[in-house]
């Protein structure tokens, strides 16, 4: 039987997983998943889509990324000291480094550690690769356990921490003093996930030379660029070198590396889209945090998260209203009772408000 051949094959952990689902959106006002509302002007454009048109797309892409990351190195700030890795998405890069330090085989790999709620990918990636995941539980306001989180490093002693700053889903920065001593005590990696840098402006890219075992993540996709799947990591060459031996041959491709240089072309008019973007969500924040029965949590991100008294019964309401947002209700945990909405545009925000008010009532 192929059900017994798949069960004796397949292993133990991967056959435990869940893959990874994304809800249909048609027709609904979509706000979960932290994408942007951004597009570029028409003019802009049509001239996007004249030099897609340049792109021969009969051979293969170029395999080192060399323009686009001459100019993503410009655009941030990388000096020649630093290595700089593409990836199919931040999931990609996320993997790369689950392989290159945790894979094991039968749950027997190295321990990758990260606090708990945070970027779902981590504990799959976690899984998938073979490597045990360690989770340290956040407090009841989000912020980071620094005691437990320094013990949970000292005994359990990780290849890899990961750290989303700002944190998904709860939007918040953990303490800086804190991620510093957690750098000064990992004896492996530390990984910093700036997917949402873009909105909250505080980065570790400056710590680079600080901390060599730093490795920080960024990402195009909450910029308008979702799309694309395109991530970038930024680290000591000394990594990025062996992160380069595992990633696969032609990862980004023609149409992902003409369009990303395309739109470095015009950062500045992501960075304006980035700020209104922020006033949106002070603006969302404020209508949450006057509604009856609504706790809402501040964000650095273009996210917010908020508890209710049945998330799944309100979920289930705003859906039949058109508006899809995510429902992270866990019973027993942190999220429960949670919904996170993303920050879209003001239209979309509206629409949100006034079917979340009547989803209550």
């Amino acid at each position: 039987m192929s059900g017994d051949r798949v069960r004796e094959l397949v292993r133990a952990e991967v056959l435990a997983m869940r893959a990874y689902h994304a809800p249909p959106a048609d027709g609904m006002v979509k706000l979960d998943a932290m994408e942007s509302s951004w597009q570029l002007p028409d003019a802009l454009r049509r001239d996007w889509l004249a030099r897609l048109a340049e792109v021969e797309i009969n051979r293969y892409p170029d395999p080192a990324c060399a323009g686009l990351k001459t100019r993503i190195r410009e655009e941030l700030g990388i000096d020649d000291a630093h290595g700089l890795v593409l990836g199919n998405g931040s999931d990609e890069l996320i993997q790369m480094i689950a392989l290159l330090v945790g894979g094991g085989g039968g749950g027997s790999g190295r321990v990758l550690l990260s606090p708990a709620p945070s970027f779902s990918m981590y504990p799959l990636i976690a899984a998938a690769v073979g490597a045990q995941f360690e989770a340290v539980a956040l407090r009841e306001d989000f912020a980071l356990d620094r005691a437990a989180f320094c013990e949970a490093i000292r005994a359990r002693r990780p290849a890899c921490v990961f750290l989303a700053h700002p944190n998904n889903p709860s939007g918040n920065c953990f303490d800086e003093e804190a991620i510093l001593e957690a750098l000064a005590l990992a004896p492996g990696l530390v990984v910093i996930d700036e997917a949402y840098f873009s909105f909250c402006r505080r980065s570790f890219l400056p710590r680079l030379k600080e901390f060599p075992h730093l490795l920080v993540l960024r990402t195009f996709s909450k910029s308008g660029l979702a799309g694309l799947r395109l991530g970038m990591l930024i680290g000591g060459a000394e990594w990025t070198e062996q992160l380069e031996k595992i990633r696969l041959p032609y990862n980004i491709n023609s149409l992902t590396q003409c369009s990303a240089a395309f739109y470095l072309e015009h950062a500045e008019l992501m960075r304006r889209e980035a700020e209104a973007c922020v006033a949106r969500r002070e603006k969302m924040f404020a209508q949450l945090a006057e509604m009856p029965g609504v706790r809402a949590y501040p964000s650095e991100a273009n996210f917010i998260l908020f508890r209710v008294k049945d998330a799944d019964e309100t979920h289930r309401r705003l859906c039949a209203r058109g508006v899809l947002i995510k429902n992270l209700h866990a019973a027993g945990t942190p999220l429960e009772n949670c919904l996170r909405v993303s920050i879209g545009a003001e239209a979309e925000n509206r629409a949100f408000i006034k079917a979340l008010g009547e989803s209550l009532r």
